[in-house]
């Protein structure tokens, strides 16, 4: 099912309940029932929740929004490094280079491919790419270089080959979900708690409260939506992307 799909149905949903609940307490009322009569506390405990609810759920997306972020910069720095690799492996003899660049296109063939959809699915990292990648390093660590031109690139080849190691170390931890189960109940709840206050203002079948009423439990949907989108920075449609491996390495793709 289409994240945008699961997005409308949330938010049609929200407004229906509470729009349902609305119309329902109205019928319940009194007809010499005073609206104006809410006691100042309610308004004011209802006001007072209402931002520190906010406040949390600023947090929240503020926390995944930086998971996500960290998920690329960690995609992009592998790419990257695994681009010096391909580069500066021009130095050595044909054999070697092409070795080196062979094995290179074909671990990050697997990363955009198979890898990519592991992480979505799975949260985690494949074997395989951990056996690519070591291919890679091997090309690079066992080969003795024979000219001084040679060794002055061995040990920068070297390096780019333990960052690229590392920031795919990085891309398998921020792989899966970032939000705990106990902080995805307290939102969950803080939204029913949030939405459900609104009853006790007292509201009418006015098309302007049934307006507000609406809207505000949509946007609550579509903020836990929000949240729900960037807290898998490989898997919903919200995320991380493999575009700095396929700008780097075009044939990839394919």
């Amino acid at each position: 099912m289409s994240e945008w799909l699961v997005l409308s149905i949330a938010m049609a949903s929200a407004c229906a309940v509470v729009l349902t609940i609305a119309v329902l307490n109205n019928r319940r009322v009194a007809a010499d029932d005073d609206p104006s009569e809410t006691p100042d506390v309610i308004e004011y405990m209802t006001m007072m929740i209402g931002v520190v609810y906010a406040i949390v759920l600023g947090l929240a997306i503020a926390g995944v929004w930086e998971g996500r972020s960290a998920a690329q910069e960690s995609v992009r720095l592998e790419a990257q490094a695994l681009h010096e690799v391909r580069e500066r492996s021009s130095v050595y003899p044909a054999e070697v280079r092409d070795r080196i660049r062979a094995d290179l296109d074909a671990y990050v063939a697997h990363v955009v491919g198979e890898e990519w959809r592991v992480m979505a699915e799975q949260g985690a990292l494949t074997e395989r790419g951990t056996e690519l990648l070591a291919r890679v390093r091997a090309d690079v660590t066992d080969y003795e270089p024979q000219t001084e031109h040679e060794g002055q690139a061995y040990q920068p080849l070297v390096d780019q080959v333990a960052a690229a190691d590392d920031a795919r170390s990085s891309r398998g931890e921020n792989a899966g979900e970032t939000m705990p189960g106990l902080v995805w109940f307290g939102l969950i709840i803080g939204a029913l708690v949030t939405v459900g206050l609104i009853f006790t203002l007292q509201i009418r079948r006015t098309f302007r409260e049934l307006l507000l009423a609406g809207l505000f439990s949509a946007l609550i949907a579509f903020l836990l939506f929000l949240i729900w989108s960037f807290d898998s920075p490989f898997g919903r449609g919200i995320s991380a992307t493999a575009s700095p491996f396929l700008d780097l390495f075009p044939g990839a793709g394919g």
